[in-house]
């Protein structure tokens, strides 16, 4: 009987890990002993970080034709449990509950919006973690541009501060522009606990983006948090009542939940404490990567992020090792040592930083082209070649400017 790899998730890590799987078979000349899995409700790639965008077309593009090109088979279904003991998984699918065994298993689930205890949230909030999420929103403000003119119409409040908060509050003035008319009284705000918003990103970075804002018309709530939200408005730890019929909820992540079967540590975003390998170190053939795993990036105390830019890399080294492991070959360590952040920044532009002291590299209509790029073409599918794709799929390769 062959052995079987299979691989929890269809996102930037899953991709990449069957991806890599394949290619380590394939110059081993074991595809005739090793059977690759992907496990998804659908053969899709959630192109997460444009999901902030008006247009959502384009945003899920299908990978069957690179998995088949790659020679790895397609399960339609989700993961709902995971035995580390016994080596199964449950897959959850349309028509029934099956019970699937692996050799080697790569949990890629991702991660998903954190919804803490707040009065209104889960009812009257919306976001951008998932192409329906962002759906919602879109059909919201379709509709809200049809409603009467009001205060709370005309507010959209964006709840969080970082990359996902600015980018999404960056990009909401054009769209209530093309709303609403151009003539509109939209007013749009950022909320964030910070004493100031994008600190986080460095001293200059931080001035380049409250520039940003302020000249997009944004306005700026900070050392604040958002302490309820109602169908006509939010309230502010400090008081603060602001009518809106659109608060938009970007504050935090967290491993997916399939992460809690996973025995060993776990970090405060569930993600699971990994070894240099992306072996779950208190479970045997496990390897946890992209959203799922915590992981140094560098032998100076640096750990990946929630991003596609660490999630591609760790799912190629994921699948090198969970194929390697199989066959009895050395297993590559990660590593990921250069670190860069491309933040779009509305009808502005962007700014493009390198490092984790963030140093600005390149700002305005020139970063905003490097955004563009990666966000249409590196970050997506690639060509089902398996001559192509596997000459990407080694677990060094990274793309970076």
């Amino acid at each position: 009987m062959n052995k079987r790899i299979i691989v929890a998730g269809a996102g930037f890590a899953g991709m990449w890990a069957a991806i890599s799987a394949a290619r380590l078979v394939h110059l081993n000349n074991a595809d005739d002993r090793v059977d690759i899995f992907l496990v998804s409700p659908e053969p899709k790639l959630t192109i997460r970080p444009r999901l902030y965008e008006a247009v959502l077309d384009s945003m899920d593009p299908s990978i069957l034709e690179v998995l088949q090109a790659a020679n790895v088979k397609y399960i339609r279904g989700r993961v709902v449990d995971i035995d580390a003991k016994n080596k199964t998984i449950t897959v959850s699918k349309p028509e029934e509950e099956s019970t699937v065994s692996f050799d080697s298993f790569v949990l890629a689930a991702g991660s998903q919006v954190f919804h803490p205890e707040l009065d209104g949230l889960k009812e009257y909030s919306f976001d951008v973690s998932s192409l329906e999420k962002a759906r919602e929103l879109d059909n919201h403000l379709q509709a809200l541009a049809r409603a009467p003119d009001s205060q709370a119409r005309n507010t959209v409040v964006v709840a969080g501060g970082g990359l996902t908060g600015l980018e999404t509050v960056t990009e909401m003035p054009e769209r209530l522009n093309a709303l609403f008319g151009a003539q509109n009284k939209a007013q749009v705000i950022i909320v964030d606990n910070a004493a100031r918003i994008g600190q986080a990103m460095g001293e200059q970075a931080c001035e380049i983006i409250n520039q940003a804002l302020s000249s997009s018309g944004i306005a700026v709530r900070t050392g604040v948090r958002v302490s309820a939200i109602s169908a006509d408005g939010v309230t502010l730890s400090d008081g603060e009542f602001i009518p809106s019929n659109t608060v938009i909820w970007t504050a935090g992540m967290r491993a997916n939940p399939l992460t809690r079967f996973i025995p060993g540590e776990h970090d405060p975003l569930g993600r699971v404490t990994g070894d240099s390998c992306l072996r779950a170190p208190e479970a045997s053939s496990i390897f946890v990567t992209g959203d799922t795993v915590k992981v140094p990036t560098d032998n100076v105390g640096n750990y990946n992020v929630m991003s596609c830019q660490h999630a591609m890399s760790l799912g190629r080294v994921a699948g090198h090792n969970a194929a390697a492991e199989l066959l009895g070959l050395p297993l590559h360590p990660y590593s990921q040592p250069k670190y860069v952040t491309c933040l779009d920044l509305g009808k502005w532009g962007a700014v493009y930083t390198e490092g984790w002291d963030h140093q600005v590299i390149y700002q305005g209509e020139g970063a905003k082209k490097i955004k563009q790029e990666i966000n249409t073409q590196w970050i997506y599918p690639p060509e089902p070649n398996r001559e192509k794709m596997f000459s990407v799929a080694n677990p060094d390769y990274v793309i970076v400017p």
